[in-house]
């Protein structure tokens, strides 16, 4: 399998596998009725064929196959075990409906404008040239067809009640690190440029918020609970006092009956020209 260039692996996450499994779950949940509505919005349709690239554990893939019942949908992914936790996860979809694929995002293997829509959901944050990837997408898309990327931007997360001051300090050094290492977690600002630099077309972009009063406090307190960041500070990424800060800052907001919170996801989309096939190589 080729090198996965990118700065996300789940069997490194400091919660544990089967945790961040858990809270990768609430956060495609939490979003999916808006994100679904934007994503009809930028032109997604039943009965198209559906590329998901970066499909983890399925939860997303899962929301695919129940509202586009007669979709062709492929759900790619470079980590097996991710791919094996979404087949097992999906055990219900007919073996015609989806297809699950381990592949790379800069390398797909699959045929030329083979689909007519493809998702990208919290991939390119991680992503060492998404560029490529981008371009990538586009030659499997067919002429016409669509790409939407769901990202975030660290700049714009959101908002938390009771504040945890020590937050943006801890989300620059760790926005830092990952850069080092080749992500971009202020990527959601870029979107547009990258899109239209791989030479996609009629770009556009919009924003999904999510709300406590609206989603429930329970798949926040997941988000930012504060062991997520126990192994930045085992790297080195955060000092100790800025860890037990924020653990204490979590435990005030966890406990705090009036307490809220606001996240915001980026969606970006683009078109393949109808006039130009990119070719393999």
């Amino acid at each position: 399998m080729e090198e996965r260039n990118s700065t996300y692996n789940i069997q490194h996450s400091s919660i544990g596998m089967e945790a961040e499994v858990k809270r990768l779950k609430v956060q495609a949940q939490m979003g999916w009725e808006k994100e679904f509505r934007n994503l009809q919005w930028f032109g997604l349709q039943n009965g198209m064929k559906v590329l998901e690239v970066a499909c983890g554990p399925g939860f997303m893939t899962e929301k695919l196959v129940e509202n586009l019942p007669n979709s062709r949908i492929t759900a790619l992914d470079i980590d097996q075990s991710l791919l094996d936790e979404a087949k097992a996860f999906l055990k219900h979809a007919s073996a015609d409906h989806v297809e699950f694929v381990q592949a790379s995002a800069y390398h797909t293997g699959m045929p030329d404008n083979e689909y007519d829509f493809a998702i990208a959901r919290l991939l390119f944050l991680h992503l060492h040239d998404p560029l490529q990837a981008a371009q990538e997408i586009m030659r499997v898309l067919k002429p016409g067809g669509t790409l939407v990327i769901i990202d975030i931007d660290d700049g714009i997360f959101g908002a938390i009640e009771p504040e945890m001051e020590i937050l943006p300090l801890i989300l620059s050094k760790i926005a830092k690190s990952q850069a080092s290492n080749g992500g971009n977690r202020h990527i959601g600002r870029s979107l547009p440029r990258l899109l239209a630099s791989a030479g996609y077309q009629d770009v556009d972009m919009d924003a999904v918020i999510q709300h406590s009063d609206l989603q429930g406090l329970d798949g926040f307190k997941q988000q930012f609970d504060s062991e997520r960041f126990a192994g930045f500070y085992k790297r080195g990424i955060i000092n100790a006092m800025e860890f037990e800060n924020l653990k204490q800052s979590y435990k005030a907001f966890s406990q705090n009956a009036d307490a809220y919170a606001m996240m915001v996801f980026l969606m970006a989309c683009g078109t393949k020209p109808k006039s130009t096939v990119v070719t393999t190589g």
